[in-house]
């Protein structure tokens, strides 16, 4: 079933030779807040989207959206940065656990920066040459949650929930914490929309940012309820003080906005000193910028290696891109800025086949047949071309009555050619049609 709101773009879009073209000032604005996440389905993202991470994370900044009266910022400034006597600690806690050889040797130092905090070139750099490597008796990850006090208790648990309550146990025990270095220098809130003010988000009401970012607190607050009722509450000896949904809120503020991931959201790590590492928008190589590798050939040992993606000069900030197919959208939830670019101007269409469909099982087999799924997720930007999946999959949702022939075996290995064309009048009114 279509959700009512804007299948009248996907007309629009067919009628422009599947390029978005460019409207009046007006209907910019628009088209920028008010385009709204559809189609078939209103799906929220599973939970291993919502903490995906390909370049990492850091300091955040102020958003501003088109009509929003908040001020744009197009580098991120991380709140309340912590004393200088904070950063020193966590530089000789580093050095004491060997993430760093000396700091006479150091090729980058933590350094105050106009983000906030940063990774400050100590010499010349070249391009591509290694900065950072942690070992992985640094990181935090699921393998430390294991073997901490509350590890029993985590069986079961997404990872990313496991990681928070790690996370919030040890910030409770204040200077008793062998992490109190890193934990001190966490910021206690981000400028990412999730925790914006209600003042602060009516400024953006009626974008997809906006419902996306709700979504995000309510999968939050959801999963805090389920976590405390089986697990905090029964076992509140282990904890030393009591955990409370905006806490879990920052934690998961934390993880989305610092935490290096190896899969889409899972073996989520943070890897302290590589996570002061910022982002730069004239960075614009995709390849990533870190490794998970061998310590060396006789050790079992993994470290995190972290490379610069350009040439700096020493007393220069380290940077690099954190996700160049991120949309303006994704940027404002995950770290709280926004670039001033026009191809990060994305919003996303989601699509669904729909089980209650005749034909779903046929559908889903083609769509696995070219790297799909029950739902595909497609960003949209302003001035660009289409992604090249989206109309054949729009299609193949919308074929019924005697378009259907084409779900038979005997064109399996044809049918996806056939839907990058239109298939018949009646396949594509269905596309631009709106039912509630």
């Amino acid at each position: 079933m279509m959700k009512s709101g804007a299948f009248w773009f996907a007309c629009f879009i067919t009628a422009h030779n599947g390029k978005i073209s460019e409207p009046n000032e007006s209907k910019i604005l628009i088209f920028q807040m008010a385009v709204p996440r559809l189609l078939l389905h209103l799906v929220y993202p599973t939970s291993s989207s919502l903490l995906l991470a390909n370049c990492k994370p850091s300091p955040l900044p102020v958003l501003n959206i088109g009509c929003s009266s908040r001020r744009i910022s197009t580098a991120a400034a991380q709140r309340d940065p912590p004393s200088e006597a904070a950063v020193d600690d966590f530089w000789r806690w580093l050095c004491e656990r060997g993430a760093v050889a000396a700091s006479s040797a150091a090729t980058v130092k933590p350094g105050f920066v106009p983000e906030g905090l940063g990774l400050v070139a100590q010499r010349d750099l070249t391009r591509n040459e290694v900065v950072v490597e942690v070992p992985k008796r640094l990181w935090i990850e699921s393998d430390t949650v294991v073997a901490s006090e509350i590890g029993r208790l985590c069986a079961g648990l997404k990872p990313w929930v496991s990681i928070a309550l790690f996370l919030l146990r040890e910030r409770a025990l204040g200077t008793a914490s062998p992490w109190h270095p890193y934990l001190d220098i966490l910021p206690p809130t981000t400028n990412s929309t999730i925790f914006w003010s209600e003042e602060e988000l009516s400024e953006i009401e009626g974008t997809q940012l906006l419902s996306t970012t709700m979504g995000a607190k309510e999968y939050v607050e959801s999963e805090f309820v389920k976590t405390e009722a089986e697990v905090i509450l029964p076992n509140k000896h282990l904890f030393p003080s009591a955990i409370t949904s905006l806490d879990f809120l920052w934690a998961f503020g934390i993880l989305r906005s610092r935490a290096f991931s190896r899969g889409r959201g899972e073996n989520l790590a943070l890897v302290p000193l590589a996570d002061l590492i910022n982002h730069s928008s004239s960075i614009t190589r995709e390849n990533s910028c870190w490794e998970i590798k061998g310590k060396g050939i006789f050790s079992r040992e993994l470290i995190f290696s972290l490379r610069t993606p350009v040439h700096v000069k020493s007393g220069e900030q380290v940077y690099i891109q954190y996700d160049i197919a991120k949309s303006n959208a994704d940027l404002a939830l995950d770290y709280g800025f926004v670039e001033q670019r026009p191809d990060r101007d994305a919003y996303t269409f989601t699509l669904e086949i729909s089980e209650s469909d005749p034909f779903y099982g046929d559908k889903l087999d083609i769509a696995e047949s070219n790297g799909l799924d029950e739902t595909a997720y497609f960003d949209i930007a302003l001035g660009c071309p289409l992604p090249p999946l989206m109309l054949p999959y729009l299609r193949l949702v919308a074929l019924g009555g005697a378009d259907t022939f084409l779900l038979e075996s005997v064109f399996r290995n044809t049918i996806w050619g056939n839907l990058e064309l239109p298939v018949s009048r009646a396949n594509e009114e269905a596309i631009c049609h709106v039912t509630t």
